[in-house]
């Protein structure tokens, strides 16, 4: 089968690979769509953080946002799976220890991340072998390019609902790319006033363009009570800038990561009695994120900027734009593949 291979450092491309098998406990999933994100651009560029911690190491398979259809079942996976549309977990603990016992199998110290760590293949590929235990289904109601973006709108509920916000509260996300905007998404679905701060006028149009008139940078970032400040971007001193902002009581969350060590006076955190919340992956935020493309509460369509070949992958990950590009932040692979019940 063909699939998205990178070699080192700026060196990607399509390569045949065998096609994977369904190990006791998987399905093989004939993709239909995948996603990348800037993890899968740190990789290609190789300044990823768990290649140097031996976490994950050249040549690699990435891609871990995608929807398709099962094609086969290992041993003791209930045939029932076959034909059905599904998307999946990225984070696959190793399911015997204390963390994975009590529901944090996302943390767990011996996972495996599909399309990230472990030397677990990734989505970015004709089919892909995942554990059943990580299946959802997808309804009619959520085509394959939303489904594509599961797994990016989970982490950003989860974020959402780190915050505890209720009906008026005043949100304010800072970072308006793919994770940011989802959180908007989510945050408004839930009834709050939202807030953006992005750095590109780009950027800014763009979430304007989605109904959020409150986009600005951080300069302009008007003097208000803020009931949740939601970190979504990767700028080492938004953090401590988080805690600053937040009424005291309230919550921060902190969802983006940066490149560098972020520095938050923890004094500040105590005096103002403010809670901070921080998240990992979309576990727990999948069937949530379901139902409200399902119903029509959240749409991540429109951050689709464009949709291209695997063939044409490489240089999207170098940072160019496909001609005809949408302004959206988000850029998916098609990938057409026949599907063989086995």
């Amino acid at each position: 089968m063909r699939a998205f291979v990178i070699r080192g450092p700026g060196d990607a491309g399509i390569e045949e690979v065998p096609a994977p098998v369904a190990a006791p406990g998987e399905v093989v999933v004939d993709v239909a769509r995948a996603g990348v994100c800037g993890t899968d651009v740190e990789f290609f560029t190789g300044e990823m953080q768990y290649l140097h911690e031996g976490h994950a190491a050249f040549p690699m398979r990435i891609g871990h946002e995608w929807s398709g259809t099962v094609s086969a079942v290992g041993e003791g996976v209930d045939r029932a799976w076959l034909g059905r549309r599904v998307t999946g977990d990225t984070m696959l603990g190793c399911g015997v220890c204390a963390r994975c016992l009590d529901g944090r199998q996302h943390v767990c110290e011996f996972r495996t991340e599909l399309g990230i760590r472990g030397g677990r293949h990734g989505a970015l590929a004709e089919q892909v072998a995942v554990p059943a235990r990580a299946l959802h289904d997808l309804p009619d109601e959520v085509d394959d390019a939303m489904g594509a973006m599961v797994e990016p709108g989970g982490n950003a509920l989860r974020a959402v609902r780190g915050a505890a916000l209720r009906p008026g509260d005043r949100a304010l996300v800072l970072g308006a790319g793919t994770i940011g905007l989802l959180v908007a998404m989510f945050a408004r679905a839930a009834g709050a006033d939202v807030h953006l701060v992005g750095r590109s006028a780009r950027s800014l149009d763009f979430a304007r363009s989605l109904g959020f008139a409150h986009a600005t940078n951080a300069e302009d970032l008007p003097d208000l009570p803020w009931d949740a400040v939601i970190d979504a971007s990767n700028d080492p001193a938004l953090p401590a800038r988080a805690v600053d902002l937040v009424e005291p009581g309230k919550r921060v969350v902190y969802i983006g990561l940066a490149g560098s060590p972020s520095l938050v006076d923890t004094r500040l955190i105590a005096l103002k009695d403010v809670t901070a919340v921080g998240v990992l992956s979309a576990s727990g935020g999948l069937e949530g994120t379901i139902a409200a493309y399902a119903s029509g509460g959240v749409d991540p369509r429109p951050l689709i900027a464009a949709s291209v070949d695997l063939a044409d992958l490489a240089p999207v990950l170098a940072g160019d734009r496909p001609a005809g590009s949408g302004a959206g932040p988000k850029f998916h692979a098609v990938i057409r593949t026949g599907s063989i019940r086995t």
